[in-house]
């Protein structure tokens, strides 16, 4: 759900600059002094052109077709806008995951924070990082992210983050965990003092 909603996010947020940067261009197509600079392709407006021209706007009021369509267009950009304000709102690990034993459910939330604090335990890391986040058919998505201490090399760590991971897999056994492992190092460098 979270790549959807990114790519969603990224698709509206371009398309919507894409609008904003063409309309400004050609707004500033009708400047006298940038006219002659432009390519012969380009499409410019004459002087005093207007956006929306009031006898022409007149007319389309005229129209029967014109109102209903307005209206129809105005409600339906509401809508999509306000279910995609919705989406944005509802996150994955407000659910709670059901486990093998009846009535035993788990939040997402806790069973990250258990995996990051197993993590963390390992010797060589510094701090770590979880999230988990539930996805259709039984199948639960994991990244964890772990810091290394400084002059740990992720060859010392690595069996021992397996072993959590499958500790994680087995803990939440009817569902298949897809984990993600990021290693990062922390900075060498000493604090400062002022």
């Amino acid at each position: 759900m979270r790549t959807t909603h990114t790519a969603v996010n990224r698709t509206v947020l371009g398309a919507t600059g894409l609008a904003l940067l063409l309309a400004g261009s050609w707004l500033a197509a009708t400047d006298r002094t940038l006219t002659p600079h432009l390519p012969s392709w380009w499409p410019t407006a004459g002087t005093g052109t207007v956006l929306l021209d009031p006898d022409r706007l007149a007319r389309l009021r005229g129209e029967g077709w014109w109102t209903p369509t307005v209206m129809a267009a105005s409600i339906g950009l509401t809508v999509l806008l306000a279910l995609w304000t919705l989406g944005q709102l509802r996150t994955g690990s407000a659910r709670r995951l059901a486990l093998p034993s009846p009535g035993c459910t788990v939040r997402p939330q806790a069973l990250a924070e258990a995996l990051a604090a197993r993590a963390a335990a390992v010797p060589g890391v510094a701090r770590g990082h979880a999230r988990v986040l539930p996805r259709r058919g039984r199948r639960l998505e994991v990244e964890l992210r772990v810091w290394l201490a400084p002059d740990t090399s992720p060859d010392a760590v690595l069996p021992a983050l397996r072993a959590v991971t499958a500790e994680a897999d087995a803990a939440a056994t009817p569902y298949t965990a897809h984990t993600r492992l990021r290693l990062s190092a922390t900075s060498h460098r000493a604090p400062h003092v002022r």
